[in-house]
């Protein structure tokens, strides 16, 4: 199911739409450093007046035709087009940390809901179970009341009891719903999940996270990565609204053929060429440009407010994770020794009332305290496995248990994760 998330999910496919536009800008923003080549055919074709000093005014038809190769190209001595290609390429290289995201996202959401569907399935099983038992009860309880060894208040509380069953089956069948149609809506396709070989309370609990995870494994996290490329491209906005600020050097040149026949256009003669090296120095802009450098310094200002908030935020998420699966831990092992002891309480009370101990409430007591306990532990052993995914999630991806954790800095820069 991750698998065909990833490759079906519209969120996903939304993200790489935005990594392609991204791309696309930082090579619109590269090519402006090299010359711009065109090639241009022109035909003129008018009447004008001339002024002899016999005739007086007289019209002459003027045609001309010309074909050409012009070129410009603007020398970057300053470096703001070097500054705009630059942050172009960090945008881009920060909407792919961003896609890698909402990848990371997916995982942990189709997992979640994955795990969800196991939950409910074996609630519901133990839902199913302790109907069958009720039901039998209150066959029994039926037969003693219509032979008068039985009481009438004893038959409505199991009924009670088996009706509350019945609903707390009802409702995880309509949860169960609900959580198949989100997966549906994440995997791209409604789901068929085949029922588990494993219940929750039989998976293994020796899934040992390693102990002393270093701090750098946050830096494969795409959200603190992604916000670091924000900070670089704010940064060149800035070398490149202070290159602004300098005279402005292009060139512009043309060479060609001109003629006032088409089959003179390329003889001997009609050479015609141009050459237009411009020099521009901003005077006065009522403060524009300086405006301009204001905006790119705030810009940076709040990539580095958003960088060490992303970081913040990373080292809570792997915290919380820690946290809450340190405590369910703890949480599973208390649940699994009240359980034992809500069975034994179950039979105890069932060996009392058969033997005329103890009215059928004590039973009915302990029933519905065992099955809460039964509940509470698929719950937890859910949510146990729930903070592994979440882990998983809050260091980036995962991480490597054997080998430690390095951090290719070069490959990084390249928007390589």
């Amino acid at each position: 199911m991750i698998e065909e998330a990833l490759a079906n999910n519209r969120d996903v496919r939304i993200a790489a739409t935005r990594v392609a536009e991204a791309r696309a800008a930082w090579r619109i923003e590269g090519a402006s450093l090299y010359p711009q080549l065109d090639a241009v055919g022109t035909g003129t074709r008018g009447r004008t007046l001339f002024n002899l000093p016999v005739t007086g005014a007289t019209p002459v038809d003027v045609r001309q035709i010309s074909a050409q190769l012009s070129a410009s190209w603007e020398i970057d001595f300053w470096g703001r087009l070097r500054n705009l290609r630059d942050a172009a390429r960090w945008q881009y290289l920060a909407t792919e940390e961003a896609r890698r995201a909402v990848a990371t996202g997916l995982v942990a959401q189709v997992a979640n809901g994955y795990l969800l569907e196991r939950e409910y399935e074996e609630r519901a099983a133990l839902a199913r179970k302790s109907i069958e038992t009720r039901e039998g009860s209150l066959r029994i309880m039926r037969r003693r009341y219509e032979v008068g060894s039985g009481s009438k208040l004893d038959m409505t509380q199991v009924q009670t009891l088996l009706a509350q069953a019945r609903m707390t089956l009802q409702a995880l069948e309509q949860d169960r719903d609900v959580n198949r149609n989100a997966l549906a809506l994440l995997v791209g396709r409604p789901v068929d999940i085949a029922p588990g070989t494993l219940s929750l309370t039989q998976v293994p609990e020796d899934l040992a996270v390693p102990t002393g995870l270093p701090s750098e494994l946050l830096a494969n996290r795409p959200d603190i990565v992604a916000a670091e490329h924000r900070l670089r491209a704010a940064d060149a906005n800035i070398g490149a609204a202070r290159a602004a600020f300098f005279p402005n050097i292009s060139l512009t040149g043309a060479y060609g053929t001109m003629s006032d026949q088409l089959d003179g256009l390329f003889s001997g003669g009609s050479e015609a060429w141009s050459f237009t090296p411009t020099i521009s120095l901003p005077l006065f802009n009522a403060g524009r440009m300086k405006g301009n450098l204001d905006v790119a310094r705030a810009r940076q200002e709040r990539a580095i407010a958003e960088y060490e908030q992303v970081i913040q935020g990373a080292f809570r998420d792997v915290s919380d994770a820690l946290v809450r699966r340190r405590q369910l831990r703890l949480q599973i092992g208390t649940t699994r020794e009240l359980l034992e002891a809500q069975r034994e309480r179950a039979r105890l009370a069932q060996l009392r009332f058969d033997n005329g101990r103890s009215a059928y409430l004590e039973v009915l007591d302990a029933q519905r305290d065992l099955f809460d306990a039964e509940q509470a532990l698929v719950q937890l052993r859910r949510a146990e496995l729930a903070s592994l995914v979440a882990l998983y999630a809050a260091l980036g991806g995962g991480f490597v248990a054997d080998r430690g954790f390095e951090r290719d800095a070069s490959a990084t820069d390249r928007g390589q994760p």
